[in-house]
């Protein structure tokens, strides 16, 4: 567990909840959720722009490029 980093107590509940479920929590989840309103706020609104909006790609297919740049990069996530 990252002692290092303090969590609002909510945020710590979720991630305490995801190691117990899933094993491991990202790095990228741990940043979401440190200081939502500074950075994962604005980013998840952003990837959701990312993933959802306006495109000639469709959804699914913008998962998949996600899923496959993933992969190549090792990344859990």
């Amino acid at each position: 567990m990252h002692t290092e980093l303090r969590y609002p107590p909510e945020m710590q509940a979720v991630i305490d909840e995801m190691e117990a479920r899933d094993g491991y929590v990202s790095d990228i989840s741990r940043a979401l959720r440190f200081r939502p309103e500074l950075f994962g706020e604005p980013v998840s609104a952003y990837f959701q722009q990312v993933m959802k909006g306006p495109s000639d790609w469709t959804e699914g297919e913008r998962e998949l490029f996600a899923a496959f740049v993933s992969k190549l990069r090792q990344c859990p996530f």
